[in-house]
């Protein structure tokens, strides 16, 4: 792990660990600064864990989440260590960013995580990234076929790095051809993540939602959200949005168990002037980041602790605009590091300050007291925070959230 302290003493500085995205299959903490975090007043430590076989093969041997356990022992070592550093164990806030923001929300249901951070922030994902064991083991078992090895974690290990990356790109070649979002989250038009975490009935004893509408961490202050228009990222580096066909929109749309006969006109007439790429966009986004956080965000409305809803809204002019309010966009305004050439690439070369001013000072200010600058999220108004230049607090700004009804999103 990497941390950021202004005060490496007995200041008792609110604490946030940052965990990154990238399909639990890819990444790094090494993109990610804390300075601006330690400039005010936040103590912020950026953890690493295992991906891929090494952190979320499941051969019904015993083993299952290590991925999920790394971050538990990291957040363990937090809770014993980083009073050192000048940070205060009891406010700790876990936080992190698409697959790293569902893995905040699995851990909100891990009993073994539980009383480990009081404070938690989701972008873009909210726990809704599980296999049931079945699912799991088939996975499993197309990656030790690949190999031709024994179904064992020492055959895998001994089959070597090289092997075993080249074998999980093979099996999610295999599952992009066969795409199916109800069990391996296949999404189509787009790259295909096969690592998720797994319902093993003892590190993760039920899904999230489940466990969550339940009761879990009721407790933790939450907050989480989603960009306006997270599915552009999926699409634009493999195709233009103007080449995406009618019919594969219709296709996605059932493929994500939407009733086409209804969804198609709705999603024309919400979206009036978005071809049908733009749409299928606007479609992912919903099916993978929005729906998932909207019920996640209602399935806490007896909690004794506060739930805040956000929508990052602000469109990069990268690609010719087409990037728009893309998945990942929000992440260099919450760093406040929009100087950081690494992340010009999705922001360009003058993103707006006014705007990381707001976006980082409202995180930090979340973990500080567990509040932000609007109302809460209750299901009965939905009210949500759009960040951007000019920022707005509207409710329920979700028009085609009622067609999700009843779909299986896990």
């Amino acid at each position: 792990m990497n941390i950021w302290t202004p005060d490496p003493g007995s200041a008792r500085l609110p604490v946030m660990v940052w965990i990154y995205g990238g399909g639990l299959d890819t990444g790094s903490n090494g993109l990610y600064d804390g300075t601006a975090f330690a400039r005010d007043g936040v103590v912020l430590v950026a953890i690493n864990y295992r991906l891929g076989a090494e952190g979320f093969l499941f051969l019904d041997d015993g083993v299952a989440n290590i991925g999920l356990l790394d971050q538990i022992s990291a957040l363990e070592w937090v809770r014993d260590n980083i009073a050192a550093f000048g940070g205060d164990p009891g406010n700790v806030t876990f936080f992190g960013q698409s697959s790293g923001a569902m893995a905040v929300g699995t851990l909100l249901a891990m009993p073994r995580a539980d009383g480990l951070f009081r404070r938690a922030i989701m972008e873009s994902g909210a726990g809704n990234i599980c296999y049931s064991t079945d699912t799991a083991r088939e996975i499993g078992r197309r990656l030790v076929d690949k190999l031709g090895v024994a179904p064992s974690r020492e055959a895998v290990a001994a089959a070597g790095v090289e092997r075993v990356l080249a074998a999980q790109s093979a099996v999610m070649s295999d599952l992009a051809r066969q795409p199916d979002p109800q069990r391996w989250g296949g999404e189509p038009g787009c790259r295909v993540n096969m690592w998720r975490s797994t319902i093993d009935g003892n590190t993760l004893p039920a899904k999230p939602i489940d466990a969550i509408t339940a009761g879990a961490c009721a407790d933790v202050d939450v907050l989480l959200g989603h960009n306006a228009e997270e599915g552009r990222l999926s699409l634009l580096p493999f195709r233009s949005l103007d080449s995406v066909t009618e019919a594969e929109l219709t296709t996605a749309m059932r493929l994500y168990r939407l009733p086409v006969d209804r969804a198609l006109p709705a999603y024309r007439a919400a979206y009036p002037d978005a071809n049908p790429g733009a749409l299928l966009a606007i479609l992912q986004a919903d099916w993978f980041y929005t729906i998932p956080g909207l019920r996640l965000a209602d399935a806490r409305a007896g909690a004794s602790a506060v739930t805040y809803m956000y929508e990052f809204t602000w469109r990069s002019p990268q690609f010719d605009g087409q990037l728009g309010a893309c998945h990942f966009l929000e992440v260099p305004f919450v760093f406040d590091q929009l100087d950081d050439r690494r992340m010009q690439w999705i922001t360009g070369p003058n993103p707006p300050q006014q705007l990381a001013d707001l976006v980082h000072s409202t995180w930090v200010q979340f973990a500080h007291t567990g509040r932000v600058h609007w109302p809460r999220y209750e299901p009965t108004r939905r009210t949500t925070m759009r960040l951007d230049v000019q920022p707005v607090v509207v409710d329920d700004p979700y028009p085609n959230r009622a067609l999700w009804d009843g779909v299986d999103l896990y």
